[in-house]
């Protein structure tokens, strides 16, 4: 959502009652509703921005309450006199603060221990250190779906956590020296129609790069299956990608999806996020750390063990990406 005065925005008031006893029933709700997003507006009314998911979560604690013996009901509104919408969004992204304030008063211990310790003795607490580091970047990341006006402290403490993530995974493994590897720039144009091929049993790499080619480059694209030994045989204008001697193929730190979309200069933010995923689970070299990733290894494991059929598998984990890609599209 964005924080414009022009934009009619819808709100959801919720207002309840529970006995007093037992307390862990209160506490049951309240916890439901922060763990939401929602703002404590006025007593025991709660607000949150009007969107189908939250008109359904206000739909459940109605129950909930009932089922309590307390009562509940909730409201869609376009205005709440006398307040303008800016000072409403300046309430959720207050409370946002200061979660995300208690997050960087924690990442200041971290910090100073890194600063502190000596290199070898954090290579020898390897997961230790990143342990600590996943569990701040996951709640950051949690916070983020409830930050629905984006505010500016969720903006520097990313910075934050980018830092310290680049000195953990400094100290924790040795950094050899890359060479910088430049990737030609292609137009979209010259690859239309044409049929894809990359290796048998398709797995992350090679299912991200089929969705990015069907969704970015070529909509009209046929994907086909080749041994190593078989990509000298292929016809002219068949393009190979992900496999050693294809036109398209890791180069250098980069995946074949992120090659793919250097060559083919696509600019996305959402994209750029489902690029580091792919990185992380292919190369799994510590360059990002999304705690999404092992979720989504899984769920594509899954459709490798069960799908037999390379097209099929392929089909169904270019759906994958499809919704992961709409998920950080929101």
């Amino acid at each position: 959502m964005q924080k414009d005065k022009d934009i009619q925005q819808e709100w959801l008031l919720f207002f309840y009652s529970v006995p007093s006893k037992p307390v862990s029933t209160r506490m049951k709700i309240w916890r439901m509703l922060v763990k939401t997003g929602a703002v404590q507006f006025k007593g025991s009314v709660y607000i949150l921005p009007c969107n189908d998911d939250h008109y359904e979560l206000y739909q459940w604690l109605v129950s909930t309450v009932t089922a309590l013996q307390g009562e509940a009901a909730f409201v869609q509104v376009s205005r709440i006199e006398p307040m303008k919408n800016e000072e409403i969004t300046k309430l959720f992204d207050q409370q946002r603060e200061k979660d995300y304030q208690d997050i960087g008063s924690r990442l200041d211990e971290l910090e100073n221990k890194l600063a502190t310790t000596a290199k070898n003795t954090v290579a020898a607490n390897n997961n230790k250190f990143n342990g600590e580091l996943n569990k701040f970047i996951k709640e950051f990341q949690d916070l983020g779906k409830i930050d629905f006006f984006a505010s500016n402290t969720r903006k520097e403490l990313e910075q934050r956590l980018k830092h310290v993530t680049e000195i953990v995974t400094g100290l924790t493994r040795s950094q050899p020296v890359v060479p910088t590897i430049e990737i030609e720039k292609r137009h979209i144009a010259d690859y239309q129609g044409k049929t894809w091929v990359t290796r048998k049993r398709p797995f992350i790499d090679r299912m991200a790069s089929a969705w990015l080619i069907k969704r970015f480059i070529d909509k009209t694209a046929a994907f086909g299956f080749i041994d190593e030994n078989e990509i000298k045989g292929q016809a002219e204008g068949t393009i190979v990608f992900d496999m050693v001697g294809g036109q398209f193929t890791h180069a250098g730190e980069n995946c074949t999806f992120e090659v793919l979309i250097e060559a083919f200069r696509l600019k996305d933010k959402a994209l750029g996020i489902v690029a580091e995923i792919v990185h992380q689970l292919d190369l799994q070299d510590d360059r990002y750390r999304n705690p999404a990733a092992e979720g989504l290894r899984e769920i594509l494991d899954g459709i490798r063990k069960t799908v037999k059929d390379d097209h099929k598998a392929l089909e169904k984990g270019m759906g994958i990406f499809d919704m992961l890609y709409a998920a950080q599209s929101q």
